[in-house]
């Protein structure tokens, strides 16, 4: 595992799990990127499974509000740090998701599961790498999608999308704090990547943020 990958999963401590609905998406998706997360809950209402994998689950926010198909949903929570999986977990009991200690640039080791969609709201921006090293994470999931299942997530770029100067300031600084990898970050980077491994795949823009949508 590396330095970066640690450095990144080290910044969700307790107290800032305990304040990430408000800091990070009341505040910095809506002023910094100007993506509500309203535009994120649509995209998970769109794409959502009952059988549902999330990578990088955050705090459970968007899994906890968004529209399952069916009123008992199986969910499975991935991330490289046991808060994140115990908070969200909570969050998420009454559906009993299961939760696995795993690096998403590192093999997922799920066995015999599939799904049917899989979630990465929020995450590549934080994955050390270019889009081309961090596209590994789309080869880590494919064994566990199910033919006809959807990816889908969203991540700030640097490059392609409209930035102001003030959340160009803010990446910036993110990336000093090596919270944020995205300095390479392009629209077209991520659109190549999707296209490398998906039968058909969306992009929409809105702010600084790309959202993606790509069927297997």
């Amino acid at each position: 595992m590396t330095t970066d990958a640690w450095a990144g999963a080290a910044h969700y401590s307790r107290a800032e799990l305990s304040i990430y609905d408000v800091s990070v998406l009341a505040v910095n998706c809506r002023v910094l990127w100007r993506c509500p997360p309203g535009v994120m809950l649509a995209q998970y209402d769109r794409n959502v499974s009952d059988d549902h994998l999330e990578l990088g689950p955050g705090t459970g926010y968007f899994l906890d509000r968004c529209s399952f198909p069916s009123a008992e949903p199986r969910l499975t929570l991935i991330d490289l740090d046991l808060g994140v999986l115990r908070t969200a977990g909570r969050r998420l009991a009454r559906h009993s998701p299961t939760t696995r200690l795993r690096n998403v640039l590192e093999p997922l080791r799920l066995g015999d599961e599939r799904f049917g969609s899989v979630g990465l709201n929020m995450l590549l921006h934080c994955v050390p790498g270019s889009i081309a090293d961090k596209a590994v994470v789309f080869d880590h999931l494919l064994p566990y999608l199910r033919v006809g299942g959807r990816v889908f997530g969203s991540t700030v770029l640097c490059h392609g999308v409209p930035h102001t100067p003030l959340s160009r300031a803010a990446v910036r600084a993110l990336n000093r704090r090596r919270i944020f990898h995205n300095a390479e970050d392009s629209l077209d980077t991520l659109e190549a990547e999707l296209d490398r491994r998906f039968t058909a795949h969306r992009v929409t823009v809105r702010g600084s943020m790309a959202l993606f949508e790509a069927t297997r």
